[in-house]
């Protein structure tokens, strides 16, 4: 019998041996019906039988590696938390059809979660309302790595009860309530380290002096994007001890366009060519990278002739103009080879094409967010799964099949192993589908297969 929200539910329950686990494992089996003040009032709706299984198991031998900390940081609401993450990692689901999406996997039988609407908003609330639990589970992922990328997005909202949405900078230019976010993503781990809401109107630049004294980001090299560049910013980096690859607009006055790049090599099949030299400031120096990708430069080149021949009369032809196509400056206190440092900062493009994917999630179900807390909760949830889809990702990178298929991909193929549980306990594999089988080979994921 469970009691949910003052109400009375019957169901079956048995238990099972796990391997590893020295204790059997209770099971809640099929659901019976709700007991009332009259009797029972049998459920009218059959018991399902076929589960998906390799899916959810990839993720749960994943989700081993944060649970403890996860279990010490919200021991009440650990198992729901990752059980929404698990749903969101393998499928785009709204809030409303979470309970369902989660029975569909066989780690619903061996995991008792509470996931009607109304459970899952009070937890998210719960869960927003403690920063205190969240940053100290994010400090246990950044305390492992040293090089991070930070960066910046946002989201609209028209709702009137949220605090954190205000009006601010973004992308797009509109006038609009909005709510941003940082994201650091560790270099090393290849994974997220922290996700925070910040009110709309917190501008680029001011957002890392508040993150880097939060988390502590002392002895580390942090890579940003064009728009933190600030004199402040590289000021307050320089004094906590942080080293940076920061690049520059193109309009910057620290670049000199008539160095010209003779240092070839290439980066993904590009042929890139740059120049190095030292730059003063604040009484020191540091270094300025000035990259040509020559395949880039042909093409903005031919953009620019395009839109000059349309007749587009913000487009002016001239030497100083065309001497910055195809150029990247980045400025960095590491003395390290100009190839490195723009290894570094090209990898940088992989996390943004991520963060874009959690951003479209966010738009999704934005309306079910009705306060603050909600929201903080909401993005702590979007965190779990980000990391869950980088982990995954990390599987394909390393055999080189990124081309070949993606996290998407991988989980939809991993969907059709099931498991069929007979009504005598009795549960029974289905075959293993050719083309699922060589993949798992390939990647080292046998275990994830009956």
């Amino acid at each position: 019998m469970k009691k949910i929200n003052n109400n009375l539910y019957l169901y079956k329950a048995t238990s099972t041996r796990i391997p590893g686990k020295k204790w059997p494992v209770k099971i809640t089996g099929e659901y019976i019906g709700k007991i009332t003040p009259h009797g029972l009032k049998e459920s009218k709706t059959r018991e399902r039988t076929v589960y998906e299984y390799s899916n959810a198991k990839l993720l749960s031998n994943i989700l081993e590696e944060i649970t403890p900390k996860l279990q010490t940081c919200f021991p009440e609401d650990w198992r729901e938390l990752t059980a929404l993450a698990t749903i969101r990692t393998i499928r785009s689901t709204p809030i409303k059809m979470m309970k369902d999406a989660w029975e569909k996997l066989y780690t619903s039988t061996v995991t008792d979660v509470r996931l009607s609407r109304s459970t899952i908003s009070e937890i998210l609330r719960n869960t927003g309302a403690d920063w205190v639990a969240q940053s100290s589970f994010y400090q246990s992922l950044i305390m492992d790595s040293s090089t991070f990328y930070y960066d910046l997005s946002s989201i609209f909202s028209h709702s009137v009860n949220l605090r954190l949405a205000e009006k601010g900078y973004n992308k797009e230019h509109l006038y609009l309530d909005q709510i941003n976010f940082a994201l650091l993503f560790s270099q090393e781990r290849r994974t997220p380290v922290m996700l925070k809401p910040l009110h709309g109107s917190t501008r680029d630049v001011k957002t890392l002096r508040g993150v880097s004294d939060e988390f502590q980001l002392r002895d580390c090299v942090i890579i940003m994007d064009r728009g933190f560049y600030s004199k402040n910013n590289i000021e307050a980096m320089l004094t906590i001890g942080a080293s940076f690859i920061q690049p520059l607009r193109r309009n910057s006055q620290l670049i000199d366009y008539r160095a010209r790049p003779d240092k070839p090599f290439t980066y993904r099949g590009r042929g890139i060519i740059y120049t190095s030299r030292r730059v003063d400031f604040n009484g020191g120096s540091l270094w300025l990278h000035l990259y040509e990708d020559v395949k880039l430069r042909g093409e903005e080149h031919s953009n620019l002739i395009k839109l000059s021949v349309e007749g587009d009369r913000r487009v002016e032809i001239d030497g100083s103009r065309i001497n910055r196509l195809g150029k990247i400056s980045i400025l960095t206190d590491l003395d390290l080879d100009g190839e490195r440092v723009y290894g570094l900062y090209k990898e940088k493009m992989d996390v943004e094409l991520a963060f874009d994917a959690m951003k479209n999630e966010l738009e999704n179900d934005k309306c079910y967010l009705g306060d603050d807390d909600a929201v903080r909760g909401y993005f702590f949830v979007s965190f779990l799964s980000l990391y869950l889809y980088f982990r995954v990702l990390e599987y394909i990178r390393v055999v080189g099949l990124t081309s070949k298929v993606s996290v998407d991909e991988l989980l939809l193929l991993l969907s059709k192993v099931y498991v069929v549980r007979y009504g005598d306990g009795r549960e029974r594999f289905t075959e293993v589908p050719a083309k699922v089988e060589r993949l798992v080979e390939k990647l080292g994921l046998k275990n994830v297969l009956p």
